[in-house]
């Protein structure tokens, strides 16, 4: 029997379907689920967000969901420190972990590690957000472009904090992020997981992100932003997220209700072609149609647990 424990990655782009399948999948093989979305952890962004119910969290154990206020900061570091110490709780108990979500780049941080970069300069990040409040966002985008092409290709140019996080490192280090990227990184240990995808013709894909938008705007997504408004700043980083940032901008006049709904659907899309060029670009992940029925997704899925789970048992590599 291996040393290791396993756990399962379930993967893929927005609105795919794979928080559905990890909770069937988590309910077959005594798993919780452990969130792996950059928005998830906010506490009041439920529906903008398609967070778990209350109804499937009392199915399934879920984790990193409601741990911190939209005003506060929480970076890559801070999720691969509270999601390990969760997932080794997860395994101590003798569960399965499932890590879900869309997330690359919280993904890598967990599963990979982060780079050990140059420690965060308070009063040069005040400077750059001022920067972009003044002007935009992709002005400092630019600016990366010139020193760090290679990261600003990663960065959606509205991206503030990531875009602010790798112009200080190139600032403090004079190195580019891409070069600290590529130095050695504390991976988690102990270990070995099974990735799944998700992958939807992109026709439908797109399809499924309207609907899913459109199904936001009717069940009272306007009402969540407003509540959120009264209560957080506006500049909030959680706030400038996809949807939340239209809805402000509806609240505000600055955009009719159709448009809003309209730039969250576009905006939505182009998320997740970046999810997918970052999830492809790991070939560990064992892709799976999910246009077909669900059951066959599940049972597909289900097979490839198991041989991993059996094959962990008896020590050979999957």
């Amino acid at each position: 029997m291996s040393n290791e424990f396993a756990g399962i990655i379930i993967v893929g782009p927005t609105a795919s379907g794979k928080s559905r399948l990890a909770l069937a999948l988590a309910q077959s093989f005594r798993g919780e689920i452990v969130s792996c979305d950059a928005l998830q952890i906010y506490r009041y962004m439920d529906i903008g967000t398609a967070k778990a119910s209350s109804a499937d969290r009392a199915l399934v154990p879920h984790h990193m969901l409601d741990i911190r206020y939209p005003d506060e900061d929480f970076s890559a570091g801070d999720y691969q420190r509270i999601a390990r110490q969760v997932i080794a709780e997860i395994s101590a108990r003798g569960n399965l972990p499932f890590v879900v979500g869309g997330s690359g780049f919280y993904l890598r941080a967990l599963i990979d590690g982060l780079f050990e970069g140059p420690a965060r300069v308070p009063a040069l990040r005040e400077r750059m957000r001022q920067i972009i409040e003044r002007r935009s966002p992709r002005v400092l985008h630019r600016a990366l472009r010139r020193v760090d092409p290679e990261s600003a290709h990663r960065i959606a140019e509205n991206d503030s904090e990531r875009i602010i996080r790798a112009y200080e490192v190139y600032l403090v280090s004079s190195k580019p992020m891409s070069w600290w990227q590529k130095q050695p990184r504390s991976a988690l240990q102990g270990y070995r997981w099974l990735k799944i995808g998700i992958n939807l013709p992109r026709a439908l894909l797109y399809r499924k992100i309207d609907q899913r938008v459109e199904e936001m705007f009717r069940s009272g997504f306007i009402e969540e932003v407003q509540a959120l408004l009264s209560r957080f700043p506006r500049q909030s980083q959680a706030l400038k997220a996809i949807g939340y940032r239209q809805v402000a901008d509806y609240l505000e006049g600055k955009l009719s209700l159709q448009q809003a709904l309209e730039s969250t659907k576009i905006e939505s899309r182009h998320y997740a072609k970046r999810q997918l060029t970052w999830l492809r670009a790991d070939p560990g992940i064992t892709w799976l149609d999910g246009s077909g029925n669900f059951l066959d997704l599940k049972n597909q899925a289900a097979e490839l647990i198991k041989s991993f789970l059996d094959k962990q048992c008896d020590g050979t590599s999957p």
